[in-house]
């Protein structure tokens, strides 16, 4: 996905959550969840590049987890061993984000797969669209998460996969083709990056300052008065705000405790639902910019996508800077 342009920097360099605001955990007992191809989808192991998976790797939703990695981490194969080659095909909307012919080559990919184990389950993709189908089950992909990167030579991008039922998020995968790494999570189940359970950021608000990832979406205008100055307030009384054109970047890091806060406004449906899971199964909360509970998803408009993920007294302190940039004064 391309992080909407307005913002004003790509910066690159950053190279079991049990009190969340949103009920993750709703659909993993249903351990007899049919597979489209029939089967009870209990018994997948890792595929390549993982290692054996321990945790999140068995149980409810393992084989479509198992499925979500394979097909992430064959896409981000080409999209590193494309990346020196990639062209511009098209731009995107009036912001200045671009597809490149990597976007295309990685999301056949995901499709391909998906398709063979689920064919009759509805997919969203970011450059195919609405693949609709009846059911409750809806996969999304995001196939080059930070195009705009790529476009200009920068090496931070991501893919990422997610599997929601009834709108909220079971199965959460992200790859880093950079590094081969690869994040999952399963609702209730914990994160993982190979076969570490990753525990979030500490809680303990930094003295210096927070460290934290920002996004928004690509319908945000660059003069939005909310947007500017919610990431006005943060600036001012956070160490860093990494922007970093590649969201589910920024999911890994704080889903490892590399940073200690992410905060969205608008953000783009797509590849949050893959994030956030990682994220909250990684202990951290959410809320909405006013404080309230925060419910994770991808349907809706994106002004149900606003939002503050840290945890301890963290939390609360980006509750507060939100709310005296005045954005906690919104729908959501």
């Amino acid at each position: 996905m391309r992080e909407s342009r307005s913002e004003s920097s790509a910066d690159a360099d950053g190279g079991a959550g049990e009190d969340r605001g949103w009920d993750a955990g709703r659909d993993t007992e249903r351990g007899s969840e049919r597979r489209s191809d029939g089967g009870t989808g209990t018994g997948a192991h890792a595929g390549s590049g993982t290692g054996a998976q321990t945790g999140s790797g068995n149980g409810a939703y393992a084989f479509e987890q198992t499925v979500a990695v394979q097909a992430a981490e064959e896409a981000g194969a080409l999209l590193r061993a494309g990346f020196r080659q990639a062209h511009t095909v098209r731009s995107k909307g009036e912001g200045g984000d671009v597809v490149t012919d990597l976007d295309l080559a990685a999301e056949k990919v995901i499709l391909d797969r998906l398709r063979t184990h689920f064919p009759h389950e509805r997919i969203v993709s970011e450059e195919a669209g609405l693949l609709d189908a009846h059911g409750s089950r809806t996969w999304l992909v995001d196939p080059l998460d930070g195009s705009n990167n790529v476009a200009i030579g920068l090496t931070a991008y991501a893919v990422g996969i997610a599997l929601c039922v009834d709108g909220s998020p079971v199965v959460g995968v992200v790859h880093e083709p950079v590094t081969g790494r690869t994040w999952r999570a399963t609702a209730g189940r914990g994160a993982w990056c190979g076969t570490a359970r990753v525990g979030g950021p500490c809680g303990t608000l930094p003295r210096s300052g927070p460290v934290l990832a920002w996004t928004q979406g690509h319908a945000v205008a660059r003069g939005d008065e909310r947007a500017l100055a919610l990431r006005g307030a943060l600036e001012l009384h956070s160490r860093r705000v990494l922007q970093l054109w590649a969201p589910l970047l920024g999911w890994t890091m704080l889903a490892s405790g590399t940073i200690d806060g992410y905060v969205g406004y608008r953000a783009e449906g797509i590849d949050f639902p893959a994030g956030a899971l990682l994220a909250a199964e990684a202990g951290v909360e959410f809320r909405t910019l006013s404080g309230g509970e925060f419910q994770v998803g991808f349907d809706g408009p994106d002004s149900g996508r606003s939002f503050v993920a840290a945890r301890g007294e963290t939390l609360p302190h980006l509750v507060d800077l939100a709310g005296r940039a005045g954005a906690g004064n919104t729908t959501s």
